[in-house]
């Protein structure tokens, strides 16, 4: 575990949740952070240097194991023959927005929306957070993610009209390509969302341009 981790945060258990929170004075805003396949509740801190102060922090460890190790937002194993649909992960959306709605009441925080940011496999799970639950999420970030096959009703009624996204992906990215990022940005946009889109001539993370622009996201 980094340092950062190790000052700033804490790891509780929470309603059957594993979470590593960050809390700070009296926070206006909740910035919840959803790790990658194979990724747990210490994932996801290193995007988070550039986050305002304003912002209670959560990053929850996902509810099934993933193999080899770590968790997984799903509950069967990836198929790399299949692209992944919005079914698989709905489970895992509903229980997220009742954490939220759990953990606010339990520090007696009133926010009405809050703030996502996912890597990879937790960047398709916020994208379906927006979709599924536009009245409650504010604004997300899209990292080495993609948008879940299936959603295309959820869009026909512009449900992110007004809301901004950030998406940051690799060109060399072998696991999800830069193909599918630029048309799941197209579909987000079709949605109504104002779409931030970065690229980096880097593999399946974040490169210089999509940490720029996630700092600058961040820091708002």
């Amino acid at each position: 575990m980094n340092a950062r981790i190790a000052t700033d945060t804490e790891l509780i258990e929470f309603n059957g949740w594993t979470l590593r929170v960050r809390h700070s004075g009296k926070p206006r805003r909740l910035l919840l952070l959803v790790h990658g396949f194979t990724g747990d509740e210490n994932s996801m801190w290193v995007f988070t240097r550039g986050v305002s102060s304003h912002y209670m922090i959560v990053a929850p460890r996902a509810p099934f194991a993933a193999d080899p190790s770590g968790y997984s937002w799903r509950s069967s194993q990836p198929d790399l023959t299949i692209k992944p649909a919005m079914q698989m992960f709905r489970e895992s959306v509903d229980g997220l927005i009742r954490l939220v709605d759990e953990y606010q009441a339990f520090v007696k925080m009133e926010a009405p929306t809050f703030d996502v940011l996912g890597f990879s496999q937790g960047a398709a799970m916020s994208s379906l957070l927006m979709l599924m639950y536009p009245q409650r999420v504010h604004r997300a970030g899209i990292l080495a993610g993609f948008v879940p096959e299936e959603v295309e009703e959820l869009t026909a009624s512009l449900p992110l009209a007004g809301k901004q996204v950030l998406m940051a992906h690799g060109t060399q990215d072998q696991t999800i390509t830069i193909e599918r990022a630029r048309q799941s940005a197209a579909l987000l946009e079709r949605a109504g969302a104002s779409v931030i889109f970065c690229e980096d001539e880097v593999g399946h993370k974040l490169g210089a341009n999509g940490l720029r622009a996630l700092d600058a996201y961040l820091k708002t």
